[in-house]
């Protein structure tokens, strides 16, 4: 029997676990979907996958959601594309959630597109805002398109689910309410679900400054202007004395100055950090759409015609080597006080 629009009802997150933590996203991710859930008259959902998981599900109840699926296996305990996107097309093909909606991290710009394939509907990526058409009751996604130029608005009239990825940092999570009660259902999963092309041998976790960048609230970004990768040592004090993560621009990457894991922008990672200083970057379109979403934009460049200034709260004309020091050195003095 084939299925129906009308078949489909509730709103799904996709938890994320990291190091047998649930990642902050999945907060995030759960104000997104209680908004939704709410507008429509559903209930909201969360599932999460991993090992040894089964005690932190409550976490996703205190933050919003109605009903907790878990999935917990010894092989799930480190993310592999193919078994955790069999297992997340089976449930959704069992529930049949109407929404579902996960962050655009790695995980969720990974897993997402998979199982829009395997389930035969439409995916929005890297959403900026979610809301519902209240006449119709469809999902609202909205993103940036053409290289950040305009907010194109999607909407998915004949598939099910809708699904998006949101971008982190977003959306603030709801306050914890350890009275709020909700159901935590656990699934099991074997066999073939289980098995993985993938053999994971080690993992090496990156020596850098600050958080990931899609992480960061803070993030101060170098560009062409910076010069000679050398000299990446005034970003990483800066970003130190800030609390900050360093961002690059694709050209930084591409001269082999710092690492692609940094790079902002359309090929590389979206960022919405509360702060966000650019120095030596143009204000590439592709850059821009990468960091358009950040809540303060600052820009250092000797160039007043630079594109960046249009992106930015408050601009500074000068070069990055005489302007970032007297930075530094007015934030080393107010430590002082």
């Amino acid at each position: 029997m084939e299925n129906r629009v009308e078949d489909y009802k509730g709103v799904w997150t996709l938890g994320e676990m990291r190091e047998g933590e649930i990642h902050p996203v999945s907060y995030e991710l759960l104000a997104w979907g209680k908004d939704l859930a709410d507008k429509i008259g559903v209930e909201l959902s969360s599932i999460i996958i991993g090992h040894d998981i089964k005690d932190k599900a409550y976490e996703l109840v205190y933050r919003g959601a109605n009903r907790v699926y878990v999935v917990e296996n010894p092989a799930l305990e480190n993310f592999r594309a193919d078994p955790y996107s069999k297992i997340l097309t089976s449930l959704v093909e069992e529930y049949k959630p109407e929404i579902f909606i996960a962050s655009a991290t790695t995980t969720g710009r990974t897993l997402m597109p998979i199982c829009a394939v395997k389930l035969q509907t439409g995916l929005t990526a890297d959403c900026t805002g979610l809301d519902i058409d209240t006449e119709e009751k469809l999902l609202i996604q909205t993103r940036p398109a053409i290289g950040g130029n305009i907010m194109a608005t999607i909407k998915t009239p004949t598939a099910r689910p809708q699904m998006s990825t949101v971008r982190p940092k977003s959306k603030r999570p709801l306050p914890i309410d350890k009275s709020r009660k909700g159901e935590i259902i656990v699934k099991e999963f074997g066999g073939e679900y289980l098995l993985s092309r993938v053999k994971r041998l080690n993992f090496l976790k990156e020596e850098t400054v600050g958080a990931p960048i899609q992480d960061a609230d803070i993030i101060i970004s170098c560009g062409k202007g910076l010069k000679d990768g050398k000299k990446l040592n005034i970003i990483n004090e800066l970003a130190e004395l800030l609390g900050g993560s360093v961002g690059a621009s694709r050209k930084a990457v591409d001269l082999g100055w710092i690492s692609y894991s940094h790079q902002v922008g359309l090929s590389g990672k979206t960022v919405s950090p509360k702060l966000y200083i650019a120095c030596g970057i143009s204000g590439a379109v592709q850059h821009l759409a990468g960091m358009s979403s950040a809540e303060t934009v600052i820009a250092i460049n000797s160039d007043p015609e630079a594109d960046i200034f249009r992106a930015a709260d408050f601009g500074v004309v000068g070069d990055i080597f005489e302007v970032i020091p007297l930075f530094i050195q007015k934030l080393k003095e107010r430590s002082k006080e």
